[in-house]
């Protein structure tokens, strides 16, 4: 119970971070995906079932508040925590670089998927423009975010568990 409302906690502070205060730190009109880095965060640490569930809650929230297809969103994130979570096998609490990889490949899908749906099916095909001015520059800033917001959720992620430890005992 207490680790749903860490993660109820961690969704909602990502969200009100990405969406109000990272406006104004945008750099070549791009924003770090800061739920993008949670689902993933979460999916490497926890599993599949983790990184389907905080995905979906993430997008979820995207999409009522921004979103121009409801669902759009949700199921984007749903499908990267899914596959993010398949890492967990390899999870390795002293490794760092493994997550800022999978977050780097997460956002490329995430942004490549809303290319796929917001812009090539309505017949907007230039996607080397949308690679050069959008894609590229946010995984650069996600990436360059995800060295600090994951070492966040790393120390967050083993208190609880220690927690939860202390309490099977």
């Amino acid at each position: 119970m207490k680790r749903a409302i860490i993660y109820f906690m961690e969704i909602i502070i990502c969200f009100v971070l990405q969406s109000s205060l990272y406006q104004f730190f945008n750099l070549a009109n791009v924003m770090p995906n800061l739920l993008l880095i949670l689902v993933v965060s979460t999916a490497y640490m926890r599993g599949r079932s983790s990184g389907l569930i905080i995905g979906f809650f993430s997008g979820l929230l995207i999409d009522i508040m921004f979103g121009s297809l409801f669902g759009l969103y949700a199921l984007f994130l749903m499908v990267i925590g899914y596959a993010a979570g398949y890492t967990h096998k390899i999870y390795s609490k002293d490794d760092y670089a493994l997550p800022l990889i999978l977050i780097a490949v997460a956002d490329f899908v995430y942004q490549f998927l809303y290319y796929i749906f917001e812009f090539l099916l309505r017949g907007k095909l230039d996607i080397l423009f949308y690679m050069r001015k959008i894609i590229i520059p946010e995984i650069i800033y996600t990436v360059a975010a995800a060295t600090v917001v994951y070492k966040l959720l790393h120390i967050i992620n083993n208190r609880l568990d220690r927690n939860e430890n202390k309490e099977e005992k």
